[in-house]
């Protein structure tokens, strides 16, 4: 005997916060963080704008939600990482920090928006407060005491998650979108020609920007936080707390 349902379809998948919040990740992704709107995150599942909120209260409660989804995503990178070759040795926790927060790096770099929504949050999900629960672990374990720690979560600041937090950032230079490279060349543009307007007040800076350049822009989580810049940064704080960890032991 047949179901009421029409023979033949398949059933809606119910829709749950679950869905809704990897509906709305799979947008940002796709479009950029500035596509994500209550509107077309209901178009994008197919649904009236209302029903959305029963899942989210509202925008906020909405990007808290895809801020949880990516710290979920780091997350589950990182407990897949199996322990280095060299894991007893005194100093196996700089490699395997190291190792921790480019993982972590990784996961932004598929979903380069999300850097803009975890600056703009005021309280952390589980995940996150896991994910550092886990560095300072891994310093308490290379003999770290706390007080090197936390002067450690200090000097990491946003690295520890895997992005630096620019000083410079022309508008545009952070859309997570399909059209995030040419946003991105866009922004740089604008900005070296903001600065060649004023070469007799900035001649270090202009001379600076002619003899540099970043490679790989695809790689990017800000205007100039490419691979290599975030990874000397990372470098010069590791190396330098690995130093003093030594000082503390003597």
């Amino acid at each position: 005997m047949s179901s009421p349902r029409t023979a033949g379809t398949a059933p809606r998948t119910a829709l749950t916060r679950a869905r809704v919040l990897e509906s709305a990740v799979a947008l940002a992704d796709r479009e950029g963080l500035g596509a994500l709107t209550m509107r077309s995150l209901a178009r994008e599942l197919g649904i009236e704008a209302m029903s959305l909120y029963h899942h989210v209260a509202n925008k906020e409660d909405l990007l808290d939600g895809v801020v949880d989804v990516v710290a979920a995503e780091i997350q589950e990178a990182v407990g897949e990482l199996g322990p280095l070759a060299d894991d007893a040795h005194p100093t196996a926790w700089k490699p395997a920090l190291r190792r921790q927060i480019l993982t972590a790096r990784s996961v932004l770099l598929r979903h380069p928006w999300a850097t803009t929504v975890l600056e703009s949050r005021t309280s952390f999900s589980l995940h996150i407060v896991r994910y550092f629960d886990s560095l300072v672990g891994l310093m308490r374990h290379g003999g770290l005491s706390y007080d090197l720690v936390h002067h450690a979560m200090h000097a990491l600041g946003s690295r520890a998650l895997g992005f630096s937090q620019e000083l410079f950032e022309p508008d545009g230079a952070t859309a997570g979108s399909a059209a995030g490279g040419a946003a991105q060349a866009g922004a740089d543009d604008a900005a070296t020609a903001m600065l060649a307007q004023m070469a007799e007040q900035v001649p270090h800076m202009i001379e600076m920007l002619a003899e540099i350049s970043h490679e790989g822009p695809d790689s990017t989580l800000g205007w100039c936080d490419d691979q290599t810049e975030f990874e000397f940064g990372l470098d010069l704080i590791l190396d330098g707390l690995d130093r003093l960890a030594e000082r503390e032991k003597s």
